[in-house]
């Protein structure tokens, strides 16, 4: 081979492989169909009731609706207590009038603090009275 040939070959084939990158990642020709796009993230469960958790002890109803009526408007406001001491457990629900108005407040006062404590809020799950309980076996090991 001679050397101006050598040469051409060597200029020309960094230029070859940008041709080639461009070329490889190129939007598809107009009869090939685009990749699928990726899945949409999971959306919050459809639920205006929110589980609020982190509660002071001295925090009752008309303090929780309070600080939650901003948001839109509360239906229900419930406040867990214990039975023998009637001490609050730290923790209620909130009910609103639709969703959109629930993940306002769940996005607004989730890590706020409350009387002191900050507040851990998340969509209520549904109620479970007399289901099966489903508890997981571990191998036994001999």
């Amino acid at each position: 081979m001679a050397l101006p040939e050598l040469l051409s070959r060597l200029r020309l084939a960094p230029l070859r492989h940008h041709l080639r990158r461009s070329l490889s990642t190129a939007a598809p020709p107009p009869d090939e169909h685009p990749p699928p796009h990726p899945p949409a993230p999971p959306q919050p469960p459809s639920n205006p009731k929110l589980f609020v958790a982190g509660l002071s002890w001295s925090a009752d109803e008309r303090s929780l609706m309070d600080a939650f009526s901003s948001f839109g408007t509360v239906t229900e406001v419930r406040i867990m207590y214990e039975k023998n001491s009637g001490r609050s457990r730290g923790f209620g629900f909130v009910q609103f009038s639709n969703d959109y108005e629930a993940k306002c407040a769940k996005d607004a006062m989730d890590g706020k603090v409350m009387l002191g404590r900050p507040l851990r809020i998340s969509f209520a799950l549904g109620k479970v009275r007399g289901g099966p309980v489903i508890v997981p076996r571990l191998p036994t090991m001999k």
